[in-house]
Order: structure tokens, then C-alpha cells, then sequence
């Protein structure tokens, strides 16, 4: 149901993911999720995602003129499947007329997750984060043993961090440099660890960090998430109220690291200079 906005008062938030698996898309206001949808036929993202937009703004009663922007997931991901939201994404801010803002697909991981194991536990954030500092490390598989993944932090404070980019990364040498940082750092100050994601290929290397961290007192959860569209739209809000917007003419994914074609390409170019 649409609600009264009071004057002064955001619009709505359009969001729109598909660097994973799943096809996430919401509309929320400051009232909440006014729409949502999740759909994991990542074949056919390209088929569904515009009708999906259109279900969404009939069932919440908003009109496009009441956007207040259009928030997309920018990867990291999958090649094919980012570009899908990024490219309608682009489209509707320019016929629209409405602000694009760029949203990390990883972020929007771990910031769902964390917000999610809140729930599961029963505790307000601030009961959560007492008493020390919490990790969120977002994983998606990037294939060879290799995670797209990044590391965020909610501290004693209340703030919501940032501590290492986006990027492409061997799994078990990421275990050894988040063991090595824990350790530096002195696992006091970490109450726990949220390891979130696609687990399924990379659950060993999980348990892993999970024993060395906990031999220290840190506890670690690992916690699979299929993206959600509401987080992107957040996490959009929060970068439209902080004049975070992109050129929807300019604006691309986040790559992070060449296609499997592309490095064919460049092995074979590179042996032909040799000869």
C-alpha cells in the first residue's frame, strides 16, 4: 500500500541486482519495503527483469514520476549477469530522468547478512555490537578456488565499515591474511565474524578461519545469503543522501578481473610476440 509522504520526505527507492544467481529488485521507502522480489533463473534474468520492474511498481501503487532514484548492484559477479540490471538500470535513469547510483553487489551481501543474523538472534544492533567490533566478509565464487569478496565492519559505535575492496582473491590465501589481520589486530577487539555468501564451494576454507578464530575467542558464523533487493536499495539511499550518483551514459560494472576469453586472448597474443 502506498503510503503519505510528508513533505521534505525521500522518495522511493528503485533497486536492481543480478551479479549473482539471483534476481533481486525492491522498492522501499522510509516506511520500508513497499515491493520485493527474488528470483533465481539466472537464464533468464534478461527475460524477466523489466517485467519484474513493472509488477513491482503496480503492486506498490508507485508511479515512476515518484522515484527518487534507481539504485543498481555493480558487481563484482557474474560477467554476463551484472551487465543485465547495470544496462536497464542506466536505461530507466535516463528516460526517467532520475538519479543513478552504484551500489556494490558484495556490500550489499554483507550488509543484508549482518542485518539478518540480528533477526536470527533476537537483538537490537546496538545489543549486537556491545563489546567489540563485528566482521562481515561477503564470498561469492569466482571459480579456480577463487572468491569475489571484500571485508565490512559494524563497530562498538554503531558505524558500518569498509576495510578491504571489492577484488578477486585465491579463497584459502584469503583465510590467511583475515587469521593474520584477526591476530595483529588482537582478536579482543573482534566479537565475531560473519563469513556470508554462496558457501557451497568454499565451506572448507570457511571452517577453517572459523577454527583459527575461535581458538582465540572471536566466534565465526558462516551464513549463506542469496541477495535481496531491499540491501541494494539501502545502501542506495544512503549514497543518493551523501550526492553519490553516477552518469547513466558512463556508468559500468565492476569487472574486477578479466573473462575467461579475454585471458585466452591475451595468452595467445602473448605467445605469437615471443615467437
Amino acid at each position: 500500500m502506498k503510503t503519505e509522504r510528508k513533505h521534505g520526505q525521500p522518495g522511493p527507492i528503485l533497486a536492481l541486482d543480478t551479479a549473482t544467481a539471483s534476481m533481486a529488485a525492491a522498492i522501499i521507502d522510509e516506511s520500508g519495503v513497499l515491493a520485493e522480489i527474488q528470483s533465481l533463473a539466472e537464464r533468464n534474468h534478461s527475460v524477466h527483469v523489466v517485467s519484474h520492474v513493472k509488477e513491482m511498481l503496480a503492486s506498490s501503487g508507485i508511479k515512476d514520476s515518484e522515484l527518487a532514484a534507481i539504485a543498481v548492484g555493480s558487481g563484482p559477479g557474474s560477467y554476463t549477469g551484472m551487465r543485465i540490471a547495470v544496462a536497464v538500470a542506466k536505461t530507466l535513469a535516463w528516460v526517467w530522468e532520475k538519479p543513478l547510483v552504484g551500489v556494490s553487489s558484495l556490500e550489499a551481501i554483507a550488509y543484508g547478512a549482518w542485518h539478518h543474523v540480528s533477526l536470527e538472534e533476537e537483538k537490537t544492533a546496538a545489543e549486537w555490537i556491545s563489546g567489540g567490533e563485528h566482521w562481515v566478509i561477503p564470498i561469492m565464487d569466482a571459480r579456480r578456488g577463487q572468491v569475489y569478496t571484500s571485508a565490512f565492519s559494524m563497530s562498538d559505535g554503531g558505524e558500518w565499515t569498509r576495510w578491504a575492496d571489492d577484488g578477486v582473491r585465491l579463497m584459502n590465501g584469503w583465510v590467511e591474511k583475515l587469521a593474520e589481520r584477526l591476530s595483529a589486530g588482537g582478536s579482543s577487539a573482534v566479537r565475531s565474524i560473519t563469513i556470508a555468501g554462496d558457501l557451497t564451494l568454499h565451506e572448507a576454507e570457511a571452517q577453517r578461519l572459523k577454527a583459527l578464530a575461535e581458538a582465540s575467542g572471536t566466534t565465526v558464523r558462516l551464513q549463506p545469503f542469496v541477495q535481496e533487493g531491499r540491501w541494494i536499495a539501502e545502501l542506495g539511499r544512503k549514497k543518493l543522501e551523501a550526492g553519490q550518483t553516477e552518469n547513466p551514459h558512463t556508468f559500468i560494472p565492476n569487472y574486477t578481473q578479466l573473462t575467461e576469453a579475454e585471458v585466452i586472448w591475451k595468452a595467445k597474443q602473448a605467445g605469437e610476440a615471443e615467437r
